[in-house]
């Protein structure tokens, strides 16, 4: 499996650089990443990297609770590119089911980004309100969920095959903690995983061997004990 790797980030000089890489096929925000990046106007801050962006997929995500708000800022999100994904949450801050959301502006020819998604129950939910030709991607937090002590492989492995029937439809592994989880959704056949830049750099280095990572191990530890001059 060709496992495509998105760059999670909305800091504007990080998108140029990594635009630029041939391992990053497209790239994925939200709004903490916005915030974080400083943006103080999300449409404007959103065309800023648009500018940047002009080719790969990008995803920008609504931020409004309720389901007709929803609806409207994903049309004219969709408005700003045509190499957007909009971003729908699952489900809004009170647990309710963004299905109608996803199947208004699935039926509009959206493309879609559906996010914060743990189960493959609601992927299947997903998938029931969707058409067979518009492209949606699902995007399942398995980082968030391993941090609860939860194991998020089987759902990936249950959602990768209800979609398999779904042509149009990309399971995302998202919330990624280190850099072999990578190798992970490869081999669970997970059509792209979204990653923060720290952890692509540390991709771009795969190969070691472990006699090297032995020996730089080792290094380390003594240019620091010199440093420290310890004496026993």
């Amino acid at each position: 499996m060709n496992t495509k790797i998105f760059c999670d980030i909305a800091d504007i000089s990080s998108i140029k650089k990594f635009n630029n890489k041939p391992i990053v096929k497209g790239f994925t925000t939200n709004p903490s990443l916005m915030r974080k990046a400083g943006a103080k106007d999300y449409k404007l801050y959103s065309k800023q990297i648009l500018k940047v962006c002009r080719n790969k997929p990008i995803s920008f995500e609504v931020f409004a609770d309720d389901q007709k708000s929803m609806i409207e800022q994903g049309e004219k999100i969709n408005t700003w590119g045509k190499n957007i994904y909009v971003k729908v949450p699952v489900v809004n801050s009170k647990n309710k089911f963004s299905g109608n959301v996803i199947k208004e502006l699935n039926s509009k020819n959206i493309k879609l980004n559906i996010t914060a998604v743990y189960t493959a129950k609601q992927t299947a939910k997903i998938l029931k309100v969707i058409n067979k030709k518009t492209k949606v991607i699902v995007s399942i937090f398995a980082g968030r969920a391993g941090d609860t002590g939860k194991d998020p492989i089987p759902e990936f492995i249950k959602s990768i095959k209800l979609a398999k029937s779904y042509k149009n439809v990309e399971i995302l592994w998202a919330s990624v903690r280190e850099p072999y989880n990578y190798l992970q959704a490869k081999q669970l056949g997970c059509h792209i995983i979204t990653i923060p830049p720290a952890v692509i750099e540390k991709i771009e280095k795969f190969g070691k061997s472990f006699n090297q990572l032995t020996t730089e191990t080792v290094k380390a530890f003594l240019v620091d004990s010199k440093k420290s001059n310890f004496k026993i």
